[in-house]
């Protein structure tokens, strides 16, 4: 089993020439009549290389397209790659992000031990605590590998890597650094779910994702964590988590994270839900055997869940925030429920199973009915429910359905900051 790529962002007070870096990432504009003064400064050290690539139109600065020039030691890094970003005027958070993920995902393909990114210096009107937050998210998304069961290691790829953010400005580069704490602290979180929600359904099953909670919670502040086993679930009536469990011999679980803030908050609790079915077959109802090996996603509800309150944690929100999170395995035996049975969830509402692939719902009505035990005024519930969403959305959105036209707009306004695409669809 190989270690996933160790990541540190840091930043730093350095001009970009002297910078010594395997790789140093600035960003270029596909609209800028001529070099800005970070690139230009640039380009005389490499007597004009970066204009005449330019002039040339091998790199014209469009978003989502780089080049690399390399060093030959008339700077203090070894390549520069030029990233684009596009139109000055239409520079957005995002796609600073983006351009942070390409310089990282660069570094990792070239196998460099060390990056450093630029990309604030010529960001325009943003916000530079902003635009330092989306660097080191987008550091952390870009430079992830997922291959830690891979038993050869022909492509070689490094262990770590550091990155750093740099700017000659201290003023400048200090507002950046307190976004780069918050973005760490994201992309940390970000990879982290990445990690467990890409391990199979042998590696993670109900109970070893609640054993992954426990140490996620052991020994940090304002976090705690409980877990409900199968004789607690029947206890406390959670007829439909028991229900989808009951054809796997990996019995069923149900995790209950919560923040406590240091000070005690008038605000009502927030109660994030997520569906983490380790591995879904279908049951009885059972999937067509191609793709199937996908079904181990059908957990990411309940990962991103799980990652969000290891990030909560870490910011330290003013208000309370349950994590709740429903795990099941769903598959067939002679104990799985069956089409026709009726269940008795949570709330004391009976269900008829008519469909057993359909078993998202089921889980998480009893998660739900649990929010609102715990007083809970926002519910948030987060799962991988229907590909048909796909269907209608594609992949790059996730539907939102809503019964409160508030909690829409900020949750869109939060999909906007973050880049996290969601369209909100009718009830």
């Amino acid at each position: 089993m190989r270690a996933i790529i160790n990541v540190n962002v840091k930043v730093r007070k350095v001009e970009l020439d002297v910078c010594k870096a395997e790789l140093l990432c600035v960003g270029v504009f596909s609209d800028g009549k001529g070099l800005d003064k970070v690139t230009g400064k640039l380009d005389k050290k490499f007597g004009g290389a970066i204009a005449k690539l330019l002039k040339l139109g091998d790199f014209e600065g469009k978003d989502g397209t780089n080049a690399v020039v390399y060093g030959d030691g008339k700077i203090g890094a070894r390549r520069v790659l030029l990233i684009g970003l596009g139109d000055k005027k239409e520079i957005t958070i995002d796609k600073v992000r983006k351009a942070a993920a390409t310089g990282a995902g660069k570094a990792v393909t070239l196998k460099a031990k060390s990056a450093a990114i630029a990309l604030h210096q010529n960001s325009g009107r943003l916000d530079a605590e902003k635009v330092g937050q989306a660097i080191a998210e987008g550091a952390y998304f870009g430079s992830y590998r997922y291959d830690e069961f891979l038993t050869n290691d022909e492509n070689g790829r490094l262990k770590k890597i550091a990155i750093e953010v740099i700017d000659s400005q201290a003023a400048r580069l200090g507002k950046v650094s307190k976004g780069v704490s918050v973005g760490k602290v994201i992309g940390q979180a970000q990879a982290f779910a990445r990690t467990i929600a890409n391990r199979p359904g042998n590696v993670v099953n109900p109970a070893v994702l609640a054993a992954e909670a426990k140490r996620m919670a052991k020994g940090v502040a304002g976090l705690s964590c409980a877990v409900f086993d199968e004789k607690q679930l029947k206890a406390k009536k959670m007829g439909g988590i028991l229900a989808i469990g009951s054809g796997s011999k990996n019995r069923p679980r149900m995790i209950v994270l919560k923040y406590t803030p240091r000070k005690k908050s008038k605000r009502a609790a927030i109660g994030l839900v997520g569906k983490a079915i380790t591995f879904d077959s279908g049951g009885i109802s059972i999937k067509p055997s191609a793709g199937m090996q996908d079904m181990k996603f059908d957990k990411s509800g309940g990962i991103a869940v799980l990652a969000a309150m290891k990030a909560i944690a870490a910011l330290k929100p003013a208000v309370a925030v349950y994590g709740i999170i429903p795990s099941a395995e769903n598959m067939p035996s002679g104990e799985s429920c069956r089409p026709g049975d009726i269940v008795t969830t949570y709330s004391g509402k009976t269900v008829e199973i008519q469909n057993t692939d359909a078993e998202g719902r089921m889980i998480l009505c009893d998660a739900i009915h649990y929010a609102v035990t715990q007083k809970c005024e926002v519910i948030v519930d987060i799962a991988t429910l229907t590909g048909a969403c796909m269907v209608a959305l594609g992949k790059y959105k996730a539907g939102l359905m809503s019964n409160n036209d508030e909690l829409v707009k900020a949750l869109e306004a939060a999909s906007k900051s973050s880049g996290e695409q969601i369209w909100h669809l009718p009830c």
